[in-house]
């Protein structure tokens, strides 16, 4: 079962078409009761719950992360989102002149904004990895970053799945080839929860975040980050506080630090193994049975535009999770304003009730159309966006 009889499930407006459910997610309404639950709990007595209840509350949360993703529970952490762990991470290096950050021209713009800052504030250099788009295979993706690597290259930010492009990177051989080189690996993995099966462990990276927020569908503010055991002594949240100090032998400074950055708001990180029960509950299989009809959608709806627009998939199934980008025909139209918006963009959703990405793609100076296809979209949604390309004269 997909599409409309779950839509209900979640607070979504029923006019919009919802097809960008990979930008910020959307949370279902159990898992937002779930969460008001957490914040009524907190405010009853916040002094009980901060002090006395939060720290197994949120040991019990990471459990349940830990085992989702494959990773250590001492070695994961909560952060807001993904782009936080990727900037704790890099605030936390020692970089020296001429030092280099390898990442690619499919990493999200947030995170390459975050490689330039520490770069240029240490002396150092970002140094980018042309991927083809379209592409035959994986071997593009590997060959293109391993040629960038030179004896200056101190860390490698790649993207487990990227953002505008969607594709699934072939992360294990590049974590490996990368430690074979001596370079250590920062994954963003912004995506991937709820999308991909995960090995954080496995993978052997020095260091992963990833949203829940997304795919997890829990709400927001919910990111954990996870550092390899061996660099965790360098690795410090981007807020300094208690934990620095704290005098206790029963957990690592590492645990100490990112459990208690401040008083804040944990109800999104709380409600987190809610969210997973909800997933799990949706179809026979549990979560694993979810990934694959979201990568089937995912799969029919990119045949369906190509079709539509007359292009063909730019790269191969096995390389497309959840969301699947495509590539439109005719050049790209300038952005102005302080918030751009693609007009096609804006068409799909003011003339027609339809909430898609267009991104530029300054590469081959065309743009891309990414769709999303979590549980609550089916084949007629897509119908629908077929139907309004077609009356835009897209294609």
């Amino acid at each position: 079962m997909r599409g409309a009889a779950l839509r209900a499930r979640w607070t979504l407006d029923p006019a919009i078409t919802f097809l960008n459910h990979g930008s910020f997610g959307a949370c279902p309404v159990d898992v937002l009761e779930a969460q008001r639950e957490i914040r009524a709990r907190l405010e009853r007595e916040p002094v009980r719950f901060f002090v006395r209840e939060y720290e197994a509350l949120l040991d019990e949360a990471r459990a349940v992360v830990a085992a989702l993703v494959g990773a250590d529970e001492a070695d994961l952490g909560f952060v807001t989102n993904a782009t936080a762990g990727v900037n704790t991470v890099l605030r936390s290096l020692r970089l020296a002149p001429g030092d280099e950050l390898l990442t690619t021209d499919h990493a999200y713009n947030a995170c390459r904004n975050a490689l330039e800052f520490v770069a240029a504030r240490a002396g150092a250099r970002v140094v980018v990895a042309a991927i083809p788009f379209p592409l035959a295979g994986a071997d593009h993706v590997v060959n293109a970053v391993l040629a960038r690597v030179t004896p200056r290259t101190r860390l490698a930010l790649i993207d487990h799945i990227t953002s505008p492009t969607a594709l699934i990177f072939p992360l294990d051989r590049l974590v490996a080839e990368l430690a074979a080189r001596g370079v250590d690996t920062l994954v963003d993995a912004a995506h991937a929860p709820g999308m991909v099966p995960m090995d954080v462990r496995g993978s052997g990276a020095a260091y992963t975040t990833g949203n829940l927020h997304k795919w997890l569908c829990a709400p927001k503010g919910a990111a954990f980050l996870h550092v390899r055991r061996d660099r965790q002594a360098g690795i410090r949240p981007l807020s300094i506080s208690h934990g620095a100090s704290a005098p206790r032998p029963d957990r690592s400074r590492f645990r100490l630090e990112f459990d208690w950055t401040g008083t804040e708001d944990p109800s999104a990180a709380l409600a987190v193994p809610a969210a997973i029960r909800f997933l799990e509950g949706l179809l026979p299989g549990g979560l694993p049975a979810l990934m694959a009809s979201n990568h089937t959608a995912a799969l029919a709806a990119r045949q369906a535009l190509c079709a539509a627009i007359g292009v063909e998939p730019p790269c191969p199934d096995s390389m497309v999770g959840s969301m699947a980008s495509v590539l439109l025909p005719g050049p790209a139209t300038p952005l102005t304003g302080a918030q751009p918006i693609d007009p096609l963009q804006e068409a799909l959703f003011t003339g027609h009730g339809i909430e898609i990405p267009v991104f530029p793609w300054p590469q081959l100076g065309q743009r891309i159309l990414r769709v999303s296809t979590p549980i609550y979209i089916d084949a007629a949604e897509t119908a629908v966006l077929v139907a309004a390309l077609k009356t835009l004269g897209v294609g």
